[in-house]
């Protein structure tokens, strides 16, 4: 195991929990109740990471600012809302690396942007508050992602320096936040990654491209 580690902690969407099919979801309801077309799945995934502002902006060609903007926002929220947990799920292949991290008395967590209203229902529905040595939403500090406060906040609850964390994402945000917390930091190839510079770009201390990678790094597999 990476000696200095003593603490795993995770994004949430798209690199611990698949809800790309929940969010999207929300999105083309709200198409076909306007007699549009859904978009397909594959341009939806990718802007997930980016919220409901990516998602409206992907459904709907709508930005900030933009005249009915807001109403599309708020509608796209209160949608996904009453349909969290449909489709959502902690992803297979992070199943046996939760297991594997507490076996060998890693403690693990969640940073994650996503405001609390939407990730508790979810982070307990999916079995994993008990679990998580912290939780961490983007409303929890004054600051979110790519801002480092969020981070430091989590090490702060667990007890951990930050230099004892890695942190695990499949946002550029994620790696700027770990790089300015001062935490070793690894992008998730497998996840959502957005519109941003390729992963190989982002300046992560490693790119892995599945969650079994995970324990290779910490030497743990």
């Amino acid at each position: 195991m990476t000696a200095s580690i003593r603490c795993v902690l995770f994004d949430l969407d798209g690199t611990l929990i698949d809800s790309a099919p929940d969010l999207a979801g929300a999105a083309n309801a709200m198409r076909v109740a306007r007699g549009l077309p859904e978009v397909p799945y594959e341009r939806l995934r990718p802007m997930v990471g980016t919220g409901a502002r990516g998602m409206v902006g992907a459904a709907f060609g709508s930005a900030p600012g933009d005249a009915g903007f807001e109403a599309l926002r708020d509608e796209f929220l209160q949608r996904y809302a009453q349909g969290l947990l449909q489709r959502t799920a902690v992803f297979e292949a992070m199943v046996p690396v939760l297991q594997a991290l507490e076996r060998a008395a890693l403690r693990w967590g969640i940073v994650t942007n996503k405001h609390e209203r939407f990730t508790l229902p979810v982070v307990q529905g999916l079995g994993l508050q008990e679990r998580a040595a912290a939780l961490i939403c983007g409303d929890t500090t004054a600051h979110s992602k790519p801002h480092p406060e969020p981070l430091l906040e989590a090490a702060r609850r667990v007890g951990v320096a930050p230099q004892a964390c890695v942190y695990v994402g499949d946002d550029l945000r994620d790696v700027q936040a770990g790089r300015a917390a001062g935490m070793a930091t690894l992008a998730a190839a497998w996840g959502y990654l957005g519109e941003s510079e390729p992963i190989h770009e982002w300046g992560a201390d490693a790119v892995i491209e599945n969650p079994l990678g995970l324990l290779k790094w910490l030497e743990l597999a």
